[in-house]
């Protein structure tokens, strides 16, 4: 009981500091929100059970190595939002078509993420009730599509969207409490020296393959480059590399405690694996969890739905409407929704990312060796471009690592 009020406690204390005025009318916090709200949304929800199940005790590694690919591409991506906005850019008709190829790059990856998003809120909303089954999942992911068409084409989303600060700050607070509780079975578990100590049941190319394949989980840094309406470059390169940061202090400590205090036999892998693990520790968890799953993924939903849909708009000049776009995003994520599993859905969103992220090195590369003084960087980009193709080619699923 003491330990369930302390989450409570902690959980309100964090929302309500996320709330106080200092927080919430600063501009550098205000524009980190946004890629933070994306990095640690619905990787957190999945990403501890596979790692600790297919890594055994090198998870915080493997964990720590997709936090720094992740950074190294936000690297690229704050460069480009450095030269373009320099007092005079070089003109560059190459860089042009790159930069026009990577936006719809990032259209098809907004469309699978989206299923991603959507299909974890399915799995989550019928978690704790008696119609948890795939089936019915796939039902309320299903109808969840459907809503989000017909708001999106009658009324657009801008309503909707200004529940983000609010849906971001309750996840963080939830987040908060899930690490305390977290960190006080870990202390249990320390002191009656009965940590777990788990061998990886993955090595070599299938434990490569599976942690490109895992690029979407740390994915989200890279909407600071959109951001342009609202916040100068300055701000958004803080902001993203503040979000960056803090989402990696929160993921090596989830996994740093996650790793070593439950055996793989106390849980399945799947989707809500984590809703189980934590009921172990306390009751209160899994209803936190839940409620921050839905208001997460409903955001992060929105957020992808409506940036697809303008993206489109401005992409064809005008010639495709913003909800034309959310129809074909929608058609597609329910062809999604009743032919591939969450896991599926997981690895085709990192490649298609990871091929946005390709395009992001190259355009990276480009500008810097036709500026002065950027060679090594430019390198550093090629070297990077060629990584995102192997996630591209090689990204796989849980299922298929292991099979």
């Amino acid at each position: 009981m003491l330990l369930n009020i302390f989450i409570i406690l902690s959980a309100i204390a964090t929302g309500l500091l996320l709330l106080s005025p200092r927080l919430s009318k600063s501009t550098v916090w205000r524009a980190t929100v946004t890629p933070l709200a994306s990095i640690i949304g619905s990787g957190f929800l999945v990403l501890a059970p596979i790692l600790v199940s297919d890594y055994g005790y090198i998870a915080p590694l493997v964990m720590a190595g997709l936090c720094l690919g992740a950074f190294l591409f936000g690297a690229a991506i704050r460069f480009n939002i450095l030269q373009r906005n320099v007092d005079h850019p070089l003109p560059d008709p190459w860089t042009d078509r790159l930069e026009l190829a990577a936006s719809w790059a990032l259209v098809f990856a907004f469309t699978i993420s989206v299923g991603y998003y959507l299909n974890l809120f399915g799995a989550f909303g019928v978690s704790l009730t008696p119609f948890d089954n795939s089936a019915n999942a796939k039902l309320l992911t299903s109808a969840v599509y459907i809503l989000i068409l017909i708001v999106g084409w009658t009324r657009g989303f801008k309503a909707l969207e200004k529940m983000e600060y609010s849906a971001v700050t309750l996840k963080l607070a939830i987040i908060v409490s899930l690490l305390v509780g977290l960190s006080w079975y870990f202390y249990q578990k320390a002191s009656a020296e009965t940590l777990f100590d788990h061998p990886p049941l993955l090595s070599g190319w299938p434990a490569l393959t599976l942690a490109f394949g895992l690029i979407i989980t740390v994915q989200g840094f890279e909407t600071s480059r959109y951001l342009g309406r609202d916040y100068d470059p300055a701000t958004r390169i803080k902001s993203m590399r503040l979000a960056q940061i803090v989402s990696t202090v929160i993921y090596m400590i989830y996994i740093g405690l996650f790793a070593y205090s439950f055996e793989r036999e106390q849980f399945a892998l799947t989707e809500t694996a984590i809703i189980d693990m934590m009921g172990i520790i306390t009751p209160v968890l899994p209803l936190l969890l839940v409620a921050a799953a839905l208001a997460a993924q409903f955001s992060a939903a929105i957020a992808d739905t409506s940036g697809s849909g303008g993206l489109v708009e401005e992409l064809t000049r005008g010639h495709v409407k913003a909800r034309t776009g959310y129809a074909i995003l929608v058609g597609m994520g329910l062809l999604m929704t009743w032919s591939a599993d969450v896991f599926q859905i997981i690895a085709y969103a990192s490649r298609a990312f990871a091929l946005y992220y390709t395009l992001q090195s190259v355009i990276a590369a480009r500008r810097a060796f036709l500026t002065g003084g950027n060679r090594l960087k430019g390198v550093g980009f090629v070297l990077l471009a060629m990584l995102g193709v192997l996630i591209v080619l090689f990204g796989n699923d849980v299922e298929s690592s292991n099979g």
